[in-house]
């Protein structure tokens, strides 16, 4: 005799029960939190939930408790080695835990942004993880309403809807340059591509480092609202270099332009760093496997998602951190690339430059 179902011929949670031996209570604290059951009895809800195809019904059981276990996560690219590297930190961190990620792409838009932003409030999820700080108007105050933990990520600022990690990206800007000026390089090309609010803090670092030291030349920049590529990188340098003669570095925004930079040096016979010297960002894995190697600002992406989820779950679990902001600082690795090569004694780095300290620049909060 085969088994009762619904009108919708769904399976319900109490055929699990019987089917595993346990009470509808005990099959519900299973798909709640599989930890507080024993090992033996999770394993034969488990089995019991396969064999009959039981989903649970997330929708209901938000309506219950008032929220449902979902941690909703939005991030501007899916594509992005950078966000990659993010998602990895999260998922890693939530792979023990009994919530369930829901992740979407804001592709770079706020008005995208404030859209997901309401469904994924309108599903009553148990917590946030939204990258960046510049939501618009209409965001914030959705945010600022929401019932549960909320993380921004991937940099830091002077007010926090709630929680947030990440760093400095217009001081991490500064050191880079700070460390072409230790070298002994005044003649500092910018390259920027996207130009989204984290590459313009960039920008504004390097143009902050170039006005302190009396070198700010706005024909040193050269930035378009193009999404990034390593193609781009070496077009957008090509047209720096018919802008302004004499460059003898480029700080370029992110590390596939700097890729790219290397590129259109080699086309050009240009050696690196003998004659161009070449710092990136990020520090994505090719940075140090180019030749040759290149420099760039490490930015501590796996370990912002893991710190993110943690500090989300702690918070849905009424563990605030005493401190809403994390810093994770930044380190400028130094490589082949912007070695100084040349015999003559380096020009003196101005007195705001951050020493270089044996083959890196570390802001360490």
């Amino acid at each position: 005799m085969g088994r009762k179902r619904t009108k919708s011929g769904k399976i319900r949670l109490a055929e699990v029960a019987e089917l595993a031996g346990v009470s509808p209570i005990t099959a519900s604290r299973f798909f709640r939190n599989p930890e507080a059951l024993s090992v033996a009895k999770r394993t034969r809800v488990e089995s019991a939930a396969q064999e009959l195809g039981y989903v649970p019904n997330l929708a209901a059981r938000a309506l219950a408790s008032q929220r449902t276990e979902v941690i909703g996560v939005l991030i501007p690219s899916l594509t992005n080695n950078v966000f990659s590297d993010v998602l990895r930190g999260i998922y890693d961190a939530f792979e023990s835990s009994p919530y369930s990620i829901q992740l979407s792409n804001t592709r770079y838009s706020i008005l995208q942004e404030e859209k997901l932003l309401r469904i994924f409030l309108a599903q009553k999820p148990a917590g946030l993880i939204v990258t960046g700080i510049d939501q618009t108007t209409e965001s914030r105050a959705m945010l600022e309403a929401a019932d549960c933990p909320i993380v921004q990520i991937m940099e830091i600022g002077p007010n926090p809807v709630d929680m947030m990690i990440g760093f400095s990206h217009y001081d991490a800007a500064r050191a880079a340059i700070a460390h072409l000026f230790a070298q002994g390089h005044r003649k500092i090309g910018f390259v920027g591509a996207r130009m989204d609010p984290r590459v313009q803090r960039r920008l504004d670092g390097y143009v902050a480092a170039m006005k302190d030291a009396g070198l700010f030349d706005q024909r040193l920049i050269v930035t378009t609202a193009t999404p990034t590529s390593v193609t781009l990188g070496g077009a957008l340098f090509a047209d720096l270099l018919a802008r302004e003669s004499g460059i003898d570095s480029v700080f370029c925004a992110n590390d596939d332009l700097a890729l790219g930079v290397l590129f259109e040096c080699r086309r050009r016979e240009i050696a690196v760093p003998e004659q161009i010297a070449i710092v990136g960002f990020n520090d994505l894995e090719f940075m140090a496997s180019s030749v040759p190697t290149l420099t760039s600002v490490r930015t501590n992406r796996y370990e912002m998602g893991s710190a993110a989820a943690a500090m989300l779950i702690e918070a849905i679990e009424g563990k605030r951190p005493e401190e809403p902001v994390l810093d994770l600082g930044f380190t400028v690795i130094e490589r082949q690339s912007s070695q100084m090569q040349r015999a003559a004694a380096s020009p003196r780095a101005p007195e705001w430059a951050p020493a270089v300290q044996n083959d890196s620049v570390t802001n360490d909060p």
